[in-house]
């Protein structure tokens, strides 16, 4: 345990959120930005002596359950979680395979597109949140399980995917959607990625045919596209990236040109589901 570094990380993080990115009020008394040290005791669920303490370097050695509390309660990243824990004298926690944890920037931003379609995915294709106005658009994409969770494995084996993209799209989108895992296998041969590309190989024979063209640059991200929707129709939507490399989480943001009839469509989809 490094209690000098433990301070400083913690202090240097707690100072660097704000009140409302928490869910707290400023107060019209707050006179500095940051977080209170009793503040991120309440976020953690501790005492705010405890806490005090290991910020003055006078605490005893944390646990992993606090840790873990803190690391929530100031919305660490993995790999801050990971450093938090390498402080206070600990392992860091397994990362649980098959499973991700949407960043707190992703969070943070998306928790702002309230009344906009916007999910956030992971680097395989896993939606780890959507907005309501994007399950209204998309449908419930966080609800699947096993390879399905991931958005090509679904795009091959399961035809409802395609039903939101008009047919003439198909070839395209399976194309990008392909290309895109791709990325992730490049990177990843031996870990999860190559693990959806051996189960899609293994079952679908329409990807492995796309999967032998080696295409791996679609510039598609901001073109304009095409959905179906059951009670609105068709809308031609843009489709905005903000990725995190840190995370390898891209957050992606859903628009329609102002004056158009997917704007109007747009609108009646918020205003029916916000």
């Amino acid at each position: 345990m490094d209690r000098a570094l433990l301070a400083d990380f913690l202090r240097s993080r707690r100072e660097a959120l704000q009140p409302e990115d928490v869910g707290l009020p400023r107060g019209p008394r707050r006179r500095t930005g940051g977080l209170r040290r009793e503040e991120v005791a309440a976020l953690a669920g501790m005492s705010a002596d405890y806490y005090g303490r290991i910020e003055q370097q006078r605490g005893p050695m944390p646990s992993e359950q606090m840790l873990g509390a803190l690391a929530r309660g100031l919305q660490l990243s993995l790999s801050e979680r990971d450093h938090l824990f390498a402080l206070g004298g600990h392992s860091a926690p397994r990362r649980a395979r098959g499973e991700e944890e949407v960043s707190p920037a992703m969070r943070r931003i998306a928790d702002r597109l309230a009344d906009t379609p916007a999910l956030v995915m992971s680097r395989y294709g896993e939606t780890l949140l959507q907005t309501r106005p994007a399950v209204a658009l998309f449908g419930d994409y966080t609800r699947f399980s096993g390879f399905s969770r991931y958005l090509v494995y679904r795009w091959f084996t399961d035809p409802a995917q395609r039903e939101i993209y008009p047919p003439e799209d198909h070839d395209l989108r399976g194309r990008v959607f392909t290309s895109d895992m791709r990325a992730a296998y490049t990177a990843d041969p031996q870990g999860r990625a190559g693990e959806i590309v051996a189960a899609l190989l293994a079952v679908s024979p329409e990807f492995a045919e796309v999967w032998g063209r080696h295409e791996v640059d679609i510039n598609h991200h901001l073109d304009l596209k095409r959905y179906r929707h059951p009670e609105l129709g068709e809308l031609e939507l843009y489709g905005q990236r903000l990725v995190d490399p840190d995370q390898g989480q891209e957050l992606l943001v859903f628009s329609a040109a102002s004056g158009t009839e997917s704007h109007e469509k747009l609108q009646i989809l918020t205003a029916a589901r916000g």
